[in-house]
């Protein structure tokens, strides 16, 4: 076995060197999210434990997309998470809530490009004109996470009717299906060995340009993007099959080797067994 001494301090024992790399593996492991959360600031120590109004968007921030990343009140609100009586001061960067119409900019420094898409929407021009916010559709505080559940005839309907808004649902959702399916492929290949590093950037940038839609309004435009992704979807189905039907036939190329081999073995038993 190699052994690893520290010069400096003989007098600490000898370390094996396979001690030291399991030691270095476990420490490169990826961190649980339970394990990664961060030391609650400031804000939610004091929010926290007030009643009503004043405790509530710490509960409803609890169960947000947003929580489940890391993103507490100051990722947005700004200020001092670690010091109370500083925590709302302008001078240590707090810029406190949004009035309505400006809700998307404040959004979109964190996510511009979606706030670009946005803005091109039908929805984006009707803005300061009873037209929908971000927060109309993904919360203020309990923020949801971007999805087609969130087209929804409840949702829709408080400004318009749902008809418009189920057709580009349904226009989607298949598209969103085989996406899906598609990812899931590709991670299994990649479990098993193969080189899915082209597979795996192109499906990604399908998958962005397709989130550009989310935010689209128009029928139209939503139905021919769909089915132009559709098509490049389709490729990358038929690059998959390729792979799968080569590992098939090396699969059955392996089977037909080990029978081989296993036929060959019983003949030379036997030869042995008669002749020896």
């Amino acid at each position: 076995m190699i052994w690893i001494k520290k010069i400096l301090r003989p007098a600490l024992p000898l370390i094996p060197i396979g001690a030291l790399l399991l030691t270095a593996s476990v420490m490169l492991r990826p961190v649980p999210a339970a394990w990664a959360e961060q030391p609650e600031t400031v804000c939610i120590q004091c929010h926290g434990s007030l009643p009503d109004d004043l405790g509530a968007p710490v509960t409803l921030w609890r169960n947000s997309i947003h929580a489940e990343n890391g993103i507490s009140c100051n990722s947005c609100h700004g200020g001092d998470p670690k010091d109370a009586a500083e925590a709302m001061s302008p001078a240590r960067g707090f810029i406190g809530a949004p009035k309505e119409e400006g809700a998307p900019a404040f959004c979109g420094r964190c996510h511009p490009g979606v706030l670009n898409d946005y803005l091109a929407s039908a929805h984006g021009r009707a803005l300061g004109n009873g037209g929908p916010t971000c927060v109309t559709c993904h919360g203020s505080h309990q923020v949801l996470k971007a999805s087609l559940d969130l087209i929804n005839e409840k949702s829709c309907t408080t400004c318009h009717s749902f008809e418009r808004a189920k057709t580009i649902k349904e226009a989607m959702e298949q598209t969103e299906t085989r996406i899906k399916q598609i990812d899931a492929k590709i991670v299994e290949f990649h479990a098993s060995g193969v080189d899915t590093d082209r597979l795996g950037k192109s499906l990604f940038a399908v998958r962005n340009r397709f989130h550009t839609l989310f935010h689209e309004v128009n029928v139209a435009r939503v139905k021919t993007e769909s089915t132009r992704i559709g098509a490049e979807l389709s490729k990358l189905d038929s690059d998959l099959e390729a792979i799968e039907n080569t590992r098939a036939k090396r699969k059955i190329a392996g089977a037909i080797a080990v029978s081989f081999m296993l036929l060959m073995a019983l003949l030379l038993h036997l030869l042995r067994k008669t002749y020896g």
